[in-house]
């Protein structure tokens, strides 16, 4: 019989983490079920022991980033039903009209107090940008005001929101830039929310998919909306921007991506975080682009995306004792592990955060430079 515990404990000292030992990064196993949960499940084994107290680290993200580095992941083969799990990607959409609703439902409608308690004053559930600053407000504006200089900006724009979260692009550029914004969104509390937080200001709200807008633009930006698109959609999403985009607009796109093109997704980060969601691969993007876009810049942030995660798990542990009365002990676990193990795939560079610059094909090339 394989002694579960022996070779876990060999894996993990290949990328210099001890069970039970002293560095922040080693890992405390409370109990010993955990090790035949990991072989057999890997990542959600992982992710949902933590939930359950069965393990502890101090700094479980550098413990995933390790991991990450090593690719220990793909070295342990895991139960059968893990591949069983990526069938409805590879058969069905996963992310069609009835079914984008789910990551509404069960992660964007948790509870605007959730997200507020770690945000910033702009409310972005998004990478920030830190340069020249470490403070998490400061580097938030600086990713707002990248993205407005990236779309060359002017008060006659009329600028689609794709995702819109809860308005805090759409209130930056309409109160910097005197633009007229419409977002579109299919999460009710961020849209309860942002009614109120961009009111008098010349934003429309439209609850709706973005299969569904008719209009046209001068500009178009979307935000943290593309990982749940699903590889089943990136030519339509595509077509649609392409067929609202005015000629000579800009349309700049800000994704979570893959170093490698997928078909599915994290088990642990699909069944607990985002329902249905799916990172893109460079490539896969450029396939959908083919036809419709030219690229006129690719800009990397991935780093970025460490210190942001980092900030958010400061902010949310320091409001806990506010929180702990709607959210219990579990979701405490879940939600720290879903922001560190973030982190340590970023630190890892296993995945990226990508903003892409894309313009229709004639349109002279923008001028902005970062």
């Amino acid at each position: 019989m394989v002694d579960h515990r022996s070779f876990v404990g060999d894996l993990l000292s290949q990328c210099g983490i001890t069970i039970n030992g002293s560095n922040p990064w080693d890992i405390h196993v409370h109990d010993d079920r955990f090790y035949t949960r990991v072989l057999r499940h890997k990542n959600l084994g992982l992710g949902e022991a933590y939930m359950d107290g069965w393990w502890d680290c101090d700094h479980v993200d550098e413990f995933i980033c390790r991991i990450l580095k090593a690719n220990l992941d793909s070295r342990v083969v895991g139960s059968p039903k893990l591949l069983l799990r990526m069938l409805p990607s590879l058969l069905f959409n996963r992310q069609s009209k009835p079914r984008s609703r789910q990551v509404a439902e069960r992660h964007y409608d948790v509870g605007n107090d959730l997200f507020m308690s770690f945000l910033d004053p702009y409310n972005q559930y998004s990478c920030a940008y830190f340069k020249g600053t470490d403070d998490l407000n400061r580097a938030q504006c600086n990713k707002l005001d990248l993205i407005a200089k990236k779309l060359e900006l002017r008060p006659t724009d009329h600028v689609l929101d794709i995702g819109f979260g809860w308005g805090g692009l759409a209130k930056y550029i309409a109160e910097k830039y005197h633009c007229t914004v419409t977002g579109i969104n299919i999460s009710h509390e961020q849209i309860s929310f942002a009614k109120e937080y961009c009111k008098d200001l010349p934003i429309r709200i439209l609850h709706c998919d973005y299969r569904d807008v008719e209009d046209t633009f001068d500009k178009i930006v979307s935000v943290g909306m593309f990982e749940h698109v699903g590889r089943k959609n990136y030519a339509e999403f595509m077509r649609v921007a392409h067929r609202c985009l005015r000629d000579k607009g800009i349309f700049l796109l800000h994704t979570i991506g893959n170093n490698e093109s997928q078909l599915d997704s994290d088990p642990w980060i699909t069944k607990y975080i985002f329902p249905n969601g799916m990172l893109p691969g460079l490539a896969q993007i450029s396939k959908a682009i083919e036809g419709l876009f030219v690229l006129e810049d690719l800009h990397n942030l991935g780093p970025h995306y460490d210190k942001t995660l980092m900030a958010w798990d400061r902010k949310f542990r320091k409001s806990w004792p506010a929180l702990k009365n709607a959210y219990d002990e579990r979701f405490k676990r879940m939600w720290e592990y879903y922001l560190l193990s973030c982190a340590g795939a970023f630190r890892a560079r296993s995945i990226q955060l990508w903003q892409l610059v894309l313009t229709k094909y004639g349109t002279p090339q923008p001028t902005c430079r970062y």
